[in-house]
């Protein structure tokens, strides 16, 4: 029965099939919420962004077209003056306009160069990379808190299995305790040893099946499942993933940075911060813009005279800009950023060495873990035939109650440090995957 249930809970890796609703397994919940979490629809807004994003900055190069229109009601007239001499003896006042005058005006602006607009254009690509790599980096997000919720559900299913055992134990103790108290060979406080005993560990049942409720809808949310409705998971058929998981462990030198999706963000984040640097340098050459306009001025001492009065005017032209006495502030800001991407560039190789540094740590616990592993399954069978003995003797007279308790507290320890040990495995097993970059390739293995 013991080696059975080690059986089973080492059994922790599920190699899912199809799911149906009522049976899922640790793939087939991973498959679920890659489709359901909430923060898909986050990521998914968030590549939107970085396409409109594209087009804003593909726009700035393309016509742009803008009307415009002014009335004017000269509430008092302006009057010029024509100095004396010029039509007679004395200075002449004279209105260059009427009361009303309107201005309707139609312009297309084209750029027709700007070095710097041209290379903010060079972004737009590694916009739309990083957004995908942000959904790419959410999805292994959901595959490791999905893992780890399932790994708990596991644990804890397990524990309660465990418990439930020990629960037996106690009980039958207690009905011959019982009957020896009765004939008077045992003393009552042999009884109420074991009824205390008895009375935890139906408390301890009481903690787990709370625990496994809350693992539960940890679990549902990390899959966006509804928190109302009912999920079981299928802890059984995992012997194969569980065996292929050891061998399928990633070698020391196959490790690569770039295989790490916030590894490979930041080297996009590095080309954006080079992009934008060159592109504040560019800001020295001139820009040049052409433009067409096509408007009408009216006047008149009324407004509906001033609309009827409209001449017509057009005008194509080319206007040149170049940046003179800015230099000081423009050569602040291209030195800014080009300190910020410097330290993008020695980031980067700060955190290879990091990286590097978490993949071997997660590969050394990974180790660690399996042996502590595989010394409490070997120290729970241990326990188990010590218990075994000692009760078989205790029911034949000769060990006392003493031995007996400290065989089954020597078992109950030994199962508790054994899923201790069963789910530290499981989480350094995924962080493992985690820090080699290889969680999709993990969730498709299963």
């Amino acid at each position: 029965m013991m080696k059975k249930k080690l059986l089973i809970a080492g059994l922790l890796l599920i190699n899912g099939a199809s799911y149906a609703q009522n049976n899922w397994t640790l793939k087939s919940c991973i498959e679920y919420g890659l489709k359901n979490h909430r923060s898909n629809v986050v990521y998914a807004n968030d590549k939107k962004a970085a396409d409109a994003k594209a087009r804003e900055a593909l726009a700035a190069y393309l016509p742009s077209v803008s009307i415009s229109g002014s009335i004017d009601d000269n509430l008092k007239v302006q009057e010029t003056v024509i100095p004396a001499g010029i039509f007679g003896d004395h200075d002449i006042r004279v209105a260059f306009t009427k009361k009303f005058n309107t201005n309707p005006v139609a312009q297309l602006d084209q750029t027709i160069f700007d070095q710097s607009l041209l290379t903010g254009l060079k972004a737009n690509k590694y916009n739309r990379e990083s957004a995908d790599l942000n959904v790419q980096q959410n999805n292994e997000t959901i595959i490791y808190n999905i893992s780890s919720a399932f790994a708990q559900i596991f644990v804890y299913r397990e524990q309660l299995s465990l418990l439930h055992t020990n629960l037996d134990n106690y009980h039958e103790q207690m009905d011959i305790t019982s009957q020896q108290v009765n004939r008077g060979t045992v003393l009552q406080k042999e009884l109420d040893k074991v009824t205390v005993d008895y009375n935890n560990t139906v408390s301890k049942i009481h903690v787990a099946e709370s625990n496994l409720t809350l693992s539960y809808n940890q679990l549902k949310y990390e899959m966006g499942f509804p928190l109302t409705d009912t999920i079981t998971v299928d802890s059984v058929e995992a012997a194969k993933a569980f065996n292929n998981l050891a061998i399928a462990a990633p070698d020391a030198n196959t490790f690569s940075a770039a295989n790490r999706l916030d590894f490979r963000i930041s080297q996009v984040n590095e080309k954006m911060l080079a992009i934008d640097e060159q592109r504040l340098r560019n800001g020295i050459y001139p820009r040049l813009t052409a433009y067409a306009r096509y408007g009408a001025v009216g006047y008149g001492d009324n407004l509906n005279e001033s609309f009827k009065s409209l001449a017509t005017y057009s005008a194509i032209g080319i206007k040149l800009s170049i940046p003179i006495l800015d230099f000081y502030k423009r050569n602040a800001q291209s030195s800014q950023a080009k300190y910020k991407h410097l330290n993008a560039i020695e980031q980067l190789k700060i955190d290879e060495g990091k990286y590097a540094m978490e993949y071997q740590n997660a590969r050394t616990k990974v180790i660690q873990e399996q042996g502590n592993m595989d010394n409490n399954r070997r120290n729970i069978e241990l326990a188990q035939s010590v218990f075994t003995t000692t009760n078989l003797q205790y029911q034949k007279g000769t060990t006392d109650m003493t031995d007996w308790l400290n065989a089954q507290n020597s078992l109950k320890e030994a199962q508790n440090n054994y899923l201790s040990s069963v789910y530290n495995f499981f989480l350094a097993r995924i962080d493992l995957e985690k820090a080699g970059g290889s969680l999709k390739t993990f969730y498709l293995a299963l």
